[in-house]
């Protein structure tokens, strides 16, 4: 009997080494160097754990968000809020089953999809996956340097220079330690969140009918421009990078790599995402409320970062609460949304780079090479278009559509392996989860296919 005993644990062994990386561990640097207390109560180990989560959440609120959210409010007042809702609630479930991925084998997505297929189709991934990066990089460098615009009034092509010495800030994060980093993303996420709750509490909203905005309304199907919104926000809400991302930084914890220990790890994993998805869901919301509480039925031209500036300080729209506090922190809020990326962008990269390709580059060199990139199309769009913001951010508009492109690469291969009994045993999704993961890669696969139709077809 013993003997069995030994065989059967040989065979379980042998199964697991077969979906173990062979392509080393995921983030080498962070993987298991946060300590967990011992013998710890409930709230102890959750604080322990939280971290991951903020990183994550960073996606769901970056400034592409920003834009369809505000805009969603000013043309459809509260209505478009039960989108939101339900795409937060998509979002929660697929970092859930990130986290469990990362955690239960040992690999990240990219690392477990290189496994899967074969080197070319890896290396075509990989681009895909890179040049999502880039796009989300874009958003951010137009965000930060219109910020900067808005603040100091340095020029539009300045400030895109600017943003490429955010290359120094990383080095700097890289000596800090990956616990004081994740609270560096946290303070940013806390400043805009307390600038739009601030803001939102001036615009005094309507309680009754905010809180009608999340039961969903036939009109969302049925209205072209309200539809093209919805999909929209869609789309820019759950961010491909997020997915590999999510999946390797939950490794960074030092939790037994036992079936006890992976079984408290993704309890604790999944805590912290949902609460920090939910902070990011309560930001975009905030966002659509100032939108709509402010900005419906007295204009819809919010879509450039510039009108919303401007709008927070005309006392013809506004109404009396306007003022250049208003707009001041607007901008502000712009700004710790753009240098969110530096961290999140970087370790993205690095992450699809070593898993798909297995290479490996000094994080300031990929961080270099990423932003210089990114910051080119940018230029290349400021010097021909003479620094116009409504150009530029216009080629931010199409970063999110590309971003809606790569999104299935992502979610089909998540939902295959998370379903897999042989990749994932006793943590392999069950019957509802799997047919619910299938539902929404399919929907968010066709949505973000009416997406781009939609934004290329110019659906008023």
């Amino acid at each position: 009997m013993e003997n069995l005993t030994a065989v059967q644990k040989t065979a379980k062994q042998k199964q697991h080494n077969m979906f173990t990386s062979t392509n080393g561990l995921s983030l080498a640097e962070v993987n298991n160097t946060v300590s967990l207390p011992k013998n710890a109560g409930f709230w102890k180990k959750l604080a322990a754990y939280s971290g991951p989560g903020a990183l994550v959440a960073v996606g769901y609120m970056d400034p592409g968000n920003w834009i369809t959210s505000i805009q969603g409010g000013s043309q459809f007042g509260y209505t478009l809020l039960s989108v939101i809702l339900l795409s937060s609630l998509i979002a929660m479930l697929l970092q859930s089953m990130c986290a469990k991925l990362g955690i239960v084998t040992g690999m990240d997505l990219a690392q477990a999809t290189r496994q899967a297929t074969s080197k070319p189709v890896a290396v075509v991934l990989w681009i895909l996956t890179e040049l999502a990066i880039m796009a989300t990089d874009i958003a951010e460098v137009i965000g930060g340097a219109v910020a900067l615009q808005l603040l100091f009034k340095i020029p539009l092509l300045v400030g895109v220079l600017i943003t490429t010495l955010d290359v120094l800030l990383l080095l700097l994060l890289a000596k800090v330690g990956f616990r004081k980093i994740e609270a560096i993303v946290a303070t940013l996420i806390a400043t805009i969140f307390i600038v739009f709750l601030y803001e939102v509490l001036l615009s005094n909203p309507s309680i009754g009918p905010l809180l009608q905005g999340f039961i969903p309304s036939p009109e969302i199907a049925t209205n072209n421009g309200m539809l093209l919104i919805a999909l929209g926000i869609v789309g820019a809400t759950v961010m491909p990078h997020n997915l590999y991302l999510h999946s390797s930084i939950v490794q960074s914890r030092q939790f037994a790599r036992t079936p006890e220990g992976k079984k408290e790890a993704v309890r604790f994993a999944t805590i912290d995402s949902n609460i920090q998805l939910s902070i990011a869901f309560v930001i975009n919301c905030l966002l659509l409320v100032l939108g709509a509480a402010m900005f419906f039925g007295s204009t819809s031209d919010l879509g450039r970062f510039t009108d919303l500036y401007n709008a927070l300080a005309d006392n013809a729209i506004v109404g009396a609460i306007a003022s250049p506090l208003l707009s001041t922190l607007f901008a502000v809020a712009l700004l710790a949304s753009g240098q969110n990326s530096t961290i999140t962008g970087t370790l993205s990269g690095q992450i699809v780079m070593e898993g798909f390709i297995r290479m490996k580059m000094p994080s300031w060199l990929r961080r270099m090479i990423t932003r210089l990139l990114a910051v080119i199309p940018v230029i290349i769009c400021v010097i021909l278009y003479g620094g116009r913001e409504n150009a530029v951010e216009h080629l931010l508009l199409y970063t999110q559509v590309f971003l809606s492109v790569q999104l299935p690469f992502a979610i089909i291969p998540l939902t295959i392996f998370t379903s897999d009994k042989k990749m994932m045993g006793e943590f392999a999704n069950r019957a509802w989860v799997k047919y619910l993961s299938w539902t929404i890669a399919i929907i968010l696969t066709i949505l973000n296919v009416f997406l781009i139709y939609g934004t290329f077809a110019g659906i008023e």
